[in-house]
């Protein structure tokens, strides 16, 4: 009879370093935050710190999930019936705060009421025609970088119209200037343009920003730009270059700024050192 001292205790397998899997794969997101804010980063990749999301956070996750719907229902075919969108919104609504506390401050109500409002808004004013099928929906798309020295690309492409235009949906408080908004969003657009051509073999016919934006009167604003110039692509790889470097140098510093004052993150921050 083995004695219970002797008995080999049970090993689990060792936990994956945050910090090795973040050199192997990067996303857009995931380098905007980077470089925005290293210390932010730090917070939510490297310490993965859980904050509950705000209203507008949520409220585009709602959307972001009926417009996915409704991309899939043109793919398959489907007839276009507001009921049945305005029924998997109200599920959606519901379903996705049961694991989680949203900071509402007394709006819920009213944020539902707006954030079905601009889906609304969305099907009506749409430049996509109902009988215009997808090239594809929310795919998950990654591409093999390493022949540049730099970790694995990786993203979800929200749509592909065809002819292989590229779709990003985006919620809004504030009517978004076209040259500013190119700018601020270079960073996914390449990210996904490398992705589409790496999983396709074929460059992108161009690439388009839907803004939902939340006024009074709800709107949409289109805005297009062409296929990722070459200078675009060299700009990528840069910023991606100085995120690995960063990440090998663990250089978590904060960037003070007027975008501190609506991070999740700001009490964490003011204790650091």
């Amino acid at each position: 009879m083995i004695a219970l001292q002797e008995l080999p205790l049970a090993s689990s397998p060792p936990k994956a370093n945050p910090l090795d899997e973040l050199q192997k794969t990067v996303s857009a997101s995931r380098l905007n935050c980077w470089l925005s804010c290293r210390l932010k980063f730090r917070f939510r990749y490297l310490q993965q710190i859980s904050k509950p999301p705000t209203a507008a956070l949520y409220v585009g996750t709602v959307v972001h999930a009926v417009l996915k719907a409704w991309n899939k229902a043109r793919w398959r075919k489907e007839p276009f019936q507001t009921e049945v969108f305005k029924k998997l919104f109200d599920t959606e609504w519901q379903e996705s705060q049961k694991n989680t506390t949203v900071k509402w401050d007394g709006e819920e109500s009213s944020e539902k009421t707006q954030a079905w409002s601009l889906l609304e808004t969305y099907f009506l004013e749409t430049p996509i025609k109902a009988n215009e099928r997808p090239e594809a929906v929310e795919v998950p798309v990654e591409a093999d970088l390493s022949s540049h020295g730099l970790p694995r690309l990786i993203g979800i492409i929200d749509l592909v119209r065809a002819g292989g235009r590229i779709v990003d949906f985006k919620t809004a408080a504030q009517t978004p200037q076209p040259e500013k908004t190119l700018h601020q969003n270079e960073v996914q657009l390449s990210g996904y343009a490398t992705l589409y051509r790496e999983a396709t073999g074929r460059k992108e016919s161009g690439m388009e920003l839907h803004h939902l934006v939340k006024l009074k009167t709800p709107k949409i604003v289109v805005t297009q730009t062409g296929p990722m110039t070459d200078q675009q692509r060299t700009r990528l790889f840069k910023l991606m270059d100085s995120y690995l470097s960063g990440l090998q140098r663990q250089d978590f510093v904060p960037s003070p700024g007027l975008h501190c004052f609506g991070c999740e993150f700001f009490n964490e921050c003011r204790k650091w050192c």
